[in-house]
Parts: C-alpha cells; sequence; structure tokens
C-alpha cells in the first residue's frame, strides 16, 4: 500500500528513537559488550539469583519465631511495580528497577539472601481494548491491512484535549495531578498503525487480535530485556496476573473472599468516574489521558424562572407547556453561602440546552453537564444509562446572551423578589454547568465582575440596577471582616475581571479563611463555624427540592476504548478507604507517619495527604482481563486491586507452578484446586494448621509448612520501589491491604519513591524522537554503561535525567580502566611488598579507605549518585593522584596498593556496574568464584592525620598548577610577567602563623551545630548565608564539616589545630 512521508516516518520503530545521541566508533563498547554476554550467561547457567529461605530442614517449623529466623539468616526483598504487557520495556522502567538492583546487590555483599522477583501484569481494560481495536482494524482491511487505504491525517486532529486548567476550588480534598505534554506530530488513527510503530512485523499483528497472545508475547522479551541489563533476578518466580494463571487467580479469589469478611469491601451507590462506551467505571490504569482524575462534587441549585428574557421568551414559544418549571441550574462548591445570591452568570457566547428533567420541570445546562447528570439519576434511572450522547436531546439550544436579563428565584437569598441572569465572559462550558450563581460578599471573581456589570450596563446591554442588589454579610473572617471578596479586590488593587492570576489568589484566600476560620452571621445556622454548616445548609436545601448532588470529573478523561468519561452515581463493590473506615485509614496513616521507612520527607507527606484525602474505591469491572469476583462472577477484579499484595505471592510462587502462566507444577507438585481460601490463611500465617485443613486441600503437612517458611521468612518486604506518580493509588492502596490482612510484623518496611525519567534534559517522546527502550539503551550503550548513567541520572523524588553523553563517556572510562587494570597488574617495574611504604603510599592507601567507607555509606542510604561518586570517579581519582606524584618523584606505584586499589574498585563499583566488576574480579585477579558473591570489603578506619594531609596536599598542588597556569596565560596575551616556563622553577611555600578573624564566628557556628549533633547541610548552609560572607564562608565551614566528618577529633578542628605537622 502506498505510504505518505509523514506516516512513513511515524511507522519506523526507529524513528522514537531520532533525534538521541549517535554514536559512531563503536569498537570500545562493543569489547565491553562482549564481556558482558559472556558473565550474563554465566550467572544464569549457574542460576546465582535463585534465592530460597532457611528450609524446614535446616530450621524446624516453629523452632524459633520469624523475626529471630531472620535476625539469624539476614534477608534482604525488594521489588518494583511488576510492569503492565502492552509493550517492552523504555527507560524509565528500567530506572525504577535500577534502585531495587543496586540495593539487591549491596545486600548481597552484606551477606544477606537476596530476593528480587518479577512478574507481569495483565489485569484491566488496556490490553483487551487494544485487542478489540485490532479485531475491528482486521475486520476493515484485512489479516496484513492490505486493504488500508493511506489517509490525510492532520497532525493535530484527534489529539486528546489538554486536562482543563483551573483554579482549585474545593481545598478540603487533595488532589495529585499528572501532567502529560501532547507533543505535535502524526496521529496514528489505528491499532495495527502503533503495533508497527512499536516494531511488530505486519505479519505478526493480527494475532494481537487475540488478548491473550499479549499475555505471551511480551513477557519474554522485558525478560530478555532485564537479563541483557544484568538483573538479579530469581525467574523462578515469575508469573502474570489474571485467571491466565490458575495459581495466581486462587490467591486473588482468596484476597477478595477475606477483604470482603473483613468488611473491608462494600456494596453501595457512590460517584465514579465511567465510561459510557464501555458501560462501566473507568480507573486510573483503564485511562489514556486523566489519571489521578477523581469526581468532584457540587451542590446543584435549582433556580426558577419566574420571567423570561424578550429573546429568549420568543424562543422558547411553544417548547414546553405554559405549566411547566424550568430551572437555571449553577453547580457550587459553597452551598453555605447561598444566601447572599445577588444574580446568576451564563457565558453569552456558550450555547446551552434545556433538558426535560421529568414530566414538568426543565434545566438549562451545558449539554456536557445534561451528559454527566444522565449518569446520576437525573435524565435517565440508573438501571438504563444511556450509551451514546444522540440518546440525551435538548428541547431546545440557545446561547447565554439570549437568557440575560432573564428573573429566577434564587434558594435562601435575601433578595425574595428575585435575581437577574447577567452575562460572564470567562464562564466556562467544560466546567461545572455552565451557569455560575454570583455571590459577591464571599468570591472575588463575582465581586469583580457585578462591579464591572455595574460600571459598563451600557456595554453589556442590561439594566445598571440588575448588577446593583445589596451585597449582604455572610461570613466572618478573622482576616478579612464580613465582606471578604470586596476587602480582598481593594487590597489587591484588582480593577478588573481580566485580573485573573490576582483573582486566582483572591479566591484562594477567601475559600480558605471562610472554610476554616469563618463564622456563618446569616441563616438557621448563624454563629455556627463555615465548616460545621456547610453540609447542613447542603442538606437543608436538597431537603427542600430546591438543589441536588451533582458531580463530574475534576479533568478531562479518556478511557483505553478512547470513550471520554462522565461521573456516574451507581451500585458497584469498593474497598472502603478513607473517611468511611477511619480505623482502618488511621492505622495506616500512623504507620506511615511512624513506623515506615519512606526514605524521604516528600514521599511521607505525600502518603499523608493522600490518606486524608483518598475514598471508597471501585474493586470491580465488567471489561477487561482479570480474575473473577469470587461471589458475583459476572464482574472481573481491577487491575488496581488486584496487585496491592502481589508480592507476598512471590515468597511461594516457584512452589507452585515452574511457568510463568501456571500450566506447569512447581517444585511441590501442588494443583490450583488444592489452593482453598484456607491454605492461603495458613501461608500467610492467619491461622494454624490442623487436621481438616490437611484433609480439605489434599496437600502435606510438610509442603505446606515449606510453603509459609517462604512467606515468613522473606516476609516482610524490605523496599518497595515505584515512580511517585503511583503514591496516589497503587502505593497507598499496597498499605492499605497488607495492614488489613496481615499481622504487623509482615507491613511493608519501607517505601522508596522516585522521579520520573527524563532524557538527555527533555521529557521522553516518542513523537519527538527523544525517547528509549530498555533494549535500545542497552544495544547502543552496553548494559554497564547504562547501569552507570541511571545511577547518575538522580535520586530524589525530583525528576532524573538519563544523559547519552554521560552513557557514551563512561564507555571510554570503564574500557580505559579495564586496559589499566590488565597492564599494570602485569608490570614488572611495580615496587613489591619487601620495599617500605613511603608517605605517598600512606596518603593513598588512607584515601581508599576513606572512600570504601564513604561508598558504604551511600549505599546504605539508598543515595545512589553519590555512592558512584566515591565508588568510581573518587576512587578513579585518588588513583590518578597518586600516579602522578609519583611519577612526578620517578617512582613507581607500590605493587600491593595497585592490587589493593583494583580489588577495591571491583567491589564497591559491582552494585552498579556487575559486569566490569566481575570481568576484573575473575580475570584480572583471577578470583576463583563470581564478584557476585563477593562481600564488602573490610578495611581499617581512616587516619584523621593522612586524611587531613592528603586533602592539604591536593589543595596546595591544585593551587600552585592554577597560579602557574594563570602566569601562562597572562604570557600568552603579552602581559608583563616574570615568569618563564622555560627556565627552571624554584618555589616557595609559606605557611601563616594565625588565621583570618573572619573565620572565628564560622568556627562557633559549626560549634553550636556540632553540639546539637547536626550538622545538616541546608540548615548550616542557610545560616552561613544569613551571615553574609557566603562566598568565602560556605567552603570553609564545609572544610571543617569534612574534618570533623572524616575521624578528626572536633576539638581539634575548632581549636585550629591540624591533623599533621605543616612544615614537616
Amino acid at each position: 500500500m502506498a505510504t505518505m512521508p509523514g506516516i512513513s516516518d511515524a511507522l519506523d520503530p526507529a524513528n522514537a528513537a531520532r533525534s538521541t545521541l549517535k554514536l559512531e566508533n563503536t569498537e570500545k563498547r562493543d569489547t565491553l559488550i562482549k564481556i558482558e554476554k559472556r558473565y550474563q550467561k554465566q550467572w544464569q547457567d549457574s542460576k546465582i539469583f535463585n534465592a530460597t529461605a532457611p528450609s524446614t530442614t535446616e530450621v524446624a517449623p516453629g523452632s524459633i519465631t520469624p523475626s529471630e529466623l531472620r535476625k539469624k539468616h539476614p534477608k534482604y526483598f525488594g521489588t518494583f511495580a511488576f510492569p503492565y504487557m502492552n509493550g517492552t520495556l523504555h527507560a524509565g522502567h528500567s530506572f525504577t528497577a535500577s534502585k531495587v538492583e543496586y540495593t539487591a546487590g549491596f545486600a548481597r555483599m552484606q551477606g544477606k539472601r537476596v530476593l528480587f522477583p518479577l512478574g507481569f501484569h495483565c489485569t484491566g481494560m488496556p490490553i483487551k481494548a487494544c485487542a478489540d481495536k485490532l479485531t475491528e482494524d482486521v475486520r476493515r482491511f484485512g489479516q496484513n491491512f492490505d486493504g488500508y487505504a493511506e489517509e490525510e491525517v492532520d497532525g493535530e486532529a484527534g489529539l486528546p484535549a489538554p486536562t482543563q486548567a483551573e483554579t482549585k476550588e474545593d481545598i478540603t480534598k487533595f488532589t495529585s495531578k499528572k501532567s502529560k505534554a501532547t507533543a505535535k506530530g502524526v496521529k496514528l488513527k489505528y491499532q495495527f498503525q502503533i503495533m508497527l510503530a512499536l516494531g511488530i512485523p505486519r505479519e505478526e499483528i493480527h494475532k494481537f487480535a487475540d488478548a491473550n497472545f499479549w499475555l505471551k508475547y511480551f513477557p519474554p522479551l522485558c525478560q530478555r530485556d532485564l537479563n541483557n541489563f544484568g538483573a538479579r533476578i530469581d525467574w523462578r518466580r515469575t508469573f502474570v496476573t489474571t485467571d491466565a494463571n490458575p495459581y495466581y487467580d486462587t490467591f486473588v479469589r482468596w484476597q477478595m473472599n477475606r477483604l470482603k469478611d473483613l468488611d473491608k469491601i462494600q456494596y453501595g451507590s457512590r460517584y465514579t468516574i465511567y465510561s459510557p462506551k464501555d458501560g462501566q467505571p473507568c480507573m486510573d490504569h483503564d485511562r489514556t489521558e486523566g489519571e489521578g482524575v477523581a469526581p468532584q462534587e457540587y451542590t446543584a441549585l435549582k433556580l426558577k424562572v419566574k420571567e423570561w428574557a424578550p429573546e429568549a421568551a420568543k424562543i422558547l414559544q411553544g417548547k414546553f407547556a405554559d405549566s411547566a418549571t424550568v430551572y437555571f441550574v449553577p453547580a457550587t462548591l459553597r452551598p453555605e453561602t447561598m444566601y447572599g445570591q445577588t444574580c446568576c452568570f451564563v457565558g453569552p457566547k456558550v450555547t446551552y440546552g434545556i433538558f426535560q428533567a421529568s414530566k414538568s420541570e426543565y434545566y438549562v445546562v451545558t449539554k456536557r453537564a445534561a451528559w454527566n447528570m444522565a449518569f446520576q439519576g437525573i435524565f435517565f434511572k440508573n438501571d438504563s444509562f444511556p450509551r451514546d450522547a444522540s440518546e440525551l436531546a435538548p428541547i431546545v439550544e440557545l446561547t447565554g446572551a439570549a437568557v440575560v436579563g432573564t428573573l429566577v428565584d434564587a434558594p435562601l437569598s435575601v433578595h425574595k423578589e428575585g435575581v437577574r441572569i447577567l452575562p460572564m465572559d470567562s464562564v466556562s462550558a467544560t466546567k461545572g454547568t455552565g451557569v455560575v450563581t454570583s455571590v459577591p460578599s464571599d468570591s472575588p471573581d463575582d465581586y469583580a465582575t457585578v462591579t464591572d456589570l455595574a460600571k459598563r450596563a451600557e456595554y453589556y446591554g442590561i439594566k445598571k440596577e440588575w448588577a446593583e442588589l445589596d451585597i449582604v454579610p455572610i461570613v466572618e473572617t478573622p482576616s478579612y471582616g464580613n465582606l471578604a471578596a470586596p476587602f480582598l479586590v481593594k487590597k489587591m488593587k484588582i480593577n478588573s475581571p481580566k485580573d485573573t492570576k490576582q483573582l486566582a489568589e483572591a479566591k484562594d484566600l477567601a475559600y480558605k479563611e471562610g472554610y476554616y476560620k469563618g463564622t456563618m452571621i446569616v441563616g438557621d445556622f448563624k454563629g455556627e463555624a463555615v465548616e460545621v454548616a456547610k453540609p447542613k445548609v447542603k442538606a437543608q436545601l436538597i431537603k427542600a427540592g430546591n438543589a441536588f448532588e451533582y458531580a463530574e470529573p475534576n479533568g478531562h478523561v479518556v478511557s483505553r476504548s478512547a470513550d471520554e468519561c462522565v461521573v456516574a452515581y451507581l451500585g458497584q463493590w469498593f474497598l472502603n478507604y478513607g473517611e468511611n473506615d477511619p480505623a482502618w485509614r488511621d492505622q495506616v496513616l500512623d504507620y506511615v507517619k511512624n513506623d515506615m521507612e519512606t526514605f524521604s520527607s516528600e514521599t511521607k507527606n505525600g502518603f499523608e495527604k493522600n490518606l486524608e484525602w483518598l475514598n471508597r474505591w471501585a474493586c470491580a469491572r465488567t471489561y477487561g482481563l482479570g480474575s473473577k469476583l469470587p461471589w458475583e462472577p459476572k464482574f472481573l477484579v481491577e487491575s488496581l486491586s488486584d496487585s496491592t499484595i502481589y508480592m507476598s505471592y512471590y515468597t511461594i510462587a516457584h512452589l507452585l507452578h515452574s511457568d510463568t502462566f501456571g500450566s506447569q507444577p512447581g517444585l511441590l507438585d501442588i494443583k490450583p484446586e488444592q489452593l482453598i481460601d484456607e491454605v492461603w490463611d495458613y501461608i500467610f500465617c492467619r491461622r494454624e494448621i490442623s487436621d481438616e485443613l490437611l484433609k480439605d486441600s489434599g496437600i502435606s503437612e510438610s509442603d505446606i509448612q515449606t510453603m509459609r517458611r517462604e512467606f515468613e521468612y522473606w516476609y516482610p518486604l524490605d523496599m518497595r520501589i515505584s515512580g511517585k506518580d503511583l503514591i496516589p493509588n497503587h502505593l497507598t492502596f499496597f498499605l492499605y491491604i497488607h495492614t488489613a490482612l496481615f499481622s504487623r510484623e509482615f507491613w511493608p518496611s519501607g517505601v522508596r519513591a522516585n522521579g520520573h525519567l527524563m532524557l538527555n534534559g527533555e521529557k521522553m517522546s516518542k513523537s519527538t524522537g527523544n525517547f528509549l527502550t530498555l533494549n535500545d539503551a542497552i544495544t547502543k550503550y552496553g548494559a554497564d554503561a547504562t547501569r552507570i548513567a541511571l545511577a547518575d541520572a538522580g535520586d530524589g523524588v525530583e525528576d532524573a535525567n538519563f544523559e547519552e553523553a554521560v552513557a557514551n563517556q563512561i564507555i571510554l572510562r570503564m574500557y580505559t580502566l579495564k586496559e589499566w587494570c590488565e597492564d599494570i597488574s602485569a608490570d614488572p617495574s611495580l615496587r613489591t611488598s619487601s620495599t617500605s611504604k613511603n608517605l605517598w603510599d600512606s596518603l593513598f592507601e588512607n584515601e581508599m579507605h576513606t572512600l570504601v567507607h564513604q561508598a558504604y555509606a551511600h549505599y546504605t542510604a539508598t543515595d545512589y549518585k553519590v555512592a558512584l561518586k566515591s565508588a568510581l570517579y573518587d576512587f578513579t581519582s585518588a588513583r590518578d593522584f597518586y600516579r602522578e606524584a609519583l611519577a612526578a618523584a620517578s617512582m613507581p606505584m607500590h605493587r600491593d596498593l595497585v592490587t589493593a586499589y583494583i580489588s577495591l574498585q571491583a567491589l564497591i563499583i559491582s552494585p552498579i556496574a556487575p559486569h566490569w566488576a566481575d570481568y576484573i574480579w575473575q580475570e584480572v585477579l583471577h578470583k576463583p568464584t563470581t564478584v557476585q558473591n563477593a562481600l564488602w570489603p573490610v578495611v581499617s578506619q581512616p587516619d584523621a592525620g593522612f586524611t587531613a594531609a592528603y586533602t592539604y596536599i591536593r589543595t596546595t598542588s591544585s593551587a600552585i598548577t592554577s597560579a602557574e597556569g594563570h602566569q601562562i596565560r597572562k604570557k600568552s596575551k603579552g602581559k608583563a610577567t616574570q615568569y618563564d616556563p622555560e627556565q627552571p622553577k624554584r618555589l616557595t611555600i609559606y605557611t601563616a602563623s594565625a588565621f583570618p578573624s573572619w573565620q572565628q564566628k564560622y568556627i562557633d557556628l559549626v560549634r553550636d551545630f556540632h553540639a546539637k549533633a547536626s550538622l545538616e547541610d541546608k540548615s548550616l548552609n542557610a545560616e552561613v548565608g544569613r551571615m553574609g560572607e557566603g562566598k568565602k564562608a560556605l567552603p570553609f565551614v564545609q572544610g571543617l564539616k569534612k574534618r570533623i566528618q572524616t575521624g578528626e577529633n572536633a576539638e581539634d578542628v575548632f581549636e585550629r589545630k591540624l591533623a599533621f605537622e605543616e612544615t614537616d
């Protein structure tokens, strides 16, 4: 078939990486990759990463407690979120995986048994939705899509609309927003085109119309890529989710049964994001756009029309019976302020519909709002939702301009004679109902607008008095009085409704002050706090028939089936997270605050905010892949509800099955049907063994004890690593379900969240060509260079950056270092052990020991970027200084120290670059076994005197070199200088007998911080900055701090005593 250039480029898999770095000479890279492949095969053949708990033969069941077992046989169990199998892994996946990798490697060096498993997530809509699209593509275009005729496609056409930018209105709710920029480019309209762009051969694509084929195709590719990465994964424990694996299926069904038994799963009606096309809730992982978007609940007021504006009356003539009641329906988040309504706004250019709500009632709203209401029992019954918008037709459509001047009755308003419909240009048709009630006493936007309307009434075509109704006080606030909006508008010098930035700030201030500190001064709840009165006013309005509840998504949501989602109010099975089970929520919150390691304050704060906000979560659906809900099999367990405690399944997966799909039995030859709920209870320490249990399951006592041993040894999970975007859903659910189903000693020990991974300082994007799969990165740079560049990318929750230039430079660095290690090991000129060590030898040895201890501390803290600095960059820098110093003295290096350097370098870099390390370990140092089994090196504590001398010498040497360079540059520019680089040189070094007086106050500052046992950089540096001499003072303070941290006596440092004799 003919293909246009734009489409052709988009369909080329290589196009996704077109903007990335191009390599030319790859000889050194190819040499390193050849080494990597050799050691990967060695590791896989020896099954070195297969981890097993102490057997029941080694330690009899019940002879010691699980905690005593773990203390006697230390272990590490780490995981990252199992990848979804609708494609191959990209560099972002490997960034998260690398954190588990480095920690697993370091834990092995600490002598721990290490378990790093990985399964494959297939539950939910994405795979099924794509398979269904392919089925349609095959039907339309043929098995190999030969019937497809190329279409002209606008680069902008069909792209999802961006999430609406808006001021957050409901301050009582926590929201997590994950922005996904939509890049311009060629739109791939059909699923088969997307598959071609993924690199799937055309003749293979039709097979993906079977959803189960995805489960067979992508997991082996994922395993291939991680093996090529050198991942320390125990692949015996892998599995796919859904009922495609019958063993995992029984695990999920047990989980759901027990949660229901505990009343953690309930049935009831609630608001949820919903896809009309799919006919079911659309949860986070079911969406192509809008992850994290939740229902926003409003109070929908009913403002009864008393008198139509002339233009509207003309349009509506004969459209419905004269006895019909028509209501404008604004949606508000502040029902408690409705006493102060002075008018109601519409967008003059917005199109509104009048929709029949009952036999004699009609609502004026936008079609978008009506479509949402259709799923909330307003225009359709809850058991007969529409599937297409054509089923909801308005009686008539008209613009906002046509209804301006209409008189309506505003419930609760002090203006009993009615208020007018007035124009407001900033009314959005994509937010709320498109009808906005005005309370200028408490809303800065409303006050600015009515003021402008009154000033320019003739321009707007209204009567001035319509915009000049009395503004009455509703809420008393301590900061802004009882007319917060006028106060803030005047204080912030807001001159018109177009001052949007200031109005947004004023709105936020008014709402927070009113809600948290305000007191009602009118109405039935006069004297009560606004926070207390708000729900009472809402209930009163609804009971009187003057309002109803309404909800809509608080952002744009598109399902995997390309359907724009709404909010539906429907009966469903849900997990009772949040305020409806406060004891459960508080249990999790207390654990996060006081016991669980989060590795950063940002992660802890994210959990705390989310736990305060998160509410009930729909846990079942009717469309997609998954396990059936045990008590109502027409439903499937949704993807974020079957993936909360699967880490516990890793502990026994290899005992149950020997393949990904559970088609082959595992080490214990147990069948899926034997895994009754009571067996899972026993495995997970929820009950004890009994004859009845053994009889009902048909599993032997020794086998069931073996499964329990694996769980109670490996659990709790030591570290869960995921992207920060999973805190609002998966990671919080993960904590909730662990606390519900397991005893406290098995709750997760730590959760580490990382940011997203940028590529070369830009967001990864296929459309811009700035994209790398894991396979791309490894093929391009090799495993170790990729791993080192990932470690160098960053460690915090802020976004990290994979620099291809760094990966490319690492190839040269590691190749050169390998060559040097090989050559120097065979150098006969090295001094031998019979030669006594000189000062340079001692300084080098001491610096190596210092860096080994530093690297250990950084690995322990999971600070891999600085661990890399100590373990590679600084370590090679120490060697370089030693080598250059001895070369200047015409003296060879000491063989013992060279050998120690090579050995230590291989060991301390091995968690990050294991292939290079194992090559050096086995083929240069000729060690009999792999470096993967080596322990962290034990070296002596650094000598403070040598450390200080080393720093002093390097600093002085650098100063001399800089001074010489300055003179050379000066001479090259023709400036006068007595320095002649051609002449013999003589150097005089002067030492001071006293220190500058300005330094004393900084010594006192560091002394004070040290006395408080806090030399933390941020607070100490801030204090230095406040003292006004930061440029020269900060390096001085850091020098003092380093001396103390490297072992010098603090009082000697404060007394200005050097740890060595300067003039020796």
